[in-house]
């Protein structure tokens, strides 16, 4: 078994404190874009985009919407995770005109799963429709998290800020979107001691059942 991934997984932590003097390259950054829009979702819909904040003086204003968190502001880029406001009938015909143009898939293959999930979210009120899209916004922030650790990038998650604060401040509501999670990215600091922690986790034994 290759146990590179295992390594990557053992160095990653959740960074407390960045280098402020290291920043991201372009390289990583590409990556960090191509794997959230290689996420998977449920059905594939993508109810998500990500905002990425590179401006070190606008991240610092994001640290009081932060809880006061520090590695915010000494990050090297923010990555706001945000669902999508609106996920109708629109939106998902939308979808599937993707499909029909990159697949070539005929009409007649699409029209009855395109209708199923028309007429699937029809039935959901605003509040079921978010609580599904925010599910996909953690599958999403697990896959960067983990990609994150094999490409070498610091990185912690974020469930601690005002989304509406970040919302107003981003101007995400103009977008369309609505703030569910951060990830702090970077390089860590020499000096971080959270750098040095033994993992603490259940074990393999408590957490793994195989059925026989």
């Amino acid at each position: 078994m290759d146990n590179d991934i295992i390594e990557s997984l053992e160095w990653r932590y959740a960074t407390k404190k960045f280098d402020t003097n290291k920043r991201l390259n372009r390289e990583k950054l590409d990556v960090l874009k191509r794997s959230f829009d290689l996420t998977a979702t449920s059905y594939g819909l993508q109810p998500l985009k990500m905002v990425i904040v590179s401006d070190p003086g606008i991240i610092e204003q994001l640290v009081p919407m932060s809880y006061n968190q520090p590695q915010i502001g000494n990050a090297s880029h923010i990555l706001v995770i945000c669902i999508e406001s609106e996920i109708d009938a629109q939106y998902i015909k939308g979808y599937f005109k993707s499909v029909e143009d990159l697949r070539g898939t005929t009409r007649d293959i699409l029209e009855p799963f395109e209708d199923f999930l028309v007429e699937h979210f029809s039935k959901k009120d605003k509040e079921e429709v978010e609580l599904w899209a925010t599910n996909q916004a953690y599958l999403a922030m697990g896959n960067l998290l983990t990609v994150c650790a094999v490409e070498k990038i610091d990185s912690c998650p974020i469930e601690g800020f005002e989304p509406e604060k970040y919302d107003e401040f981003l101007k995400l509501k103009e977008m369309g979107l609505r703030s569910v999670l951060v990830l702090a990215v970077g390089h860590r600091a020499e000096d971080d001691m959270f750098s040095k922690f033994k993992k603490v986790r259940r074990g393999i034994d408590k957490v793994i059942i195989e059925h026989k």
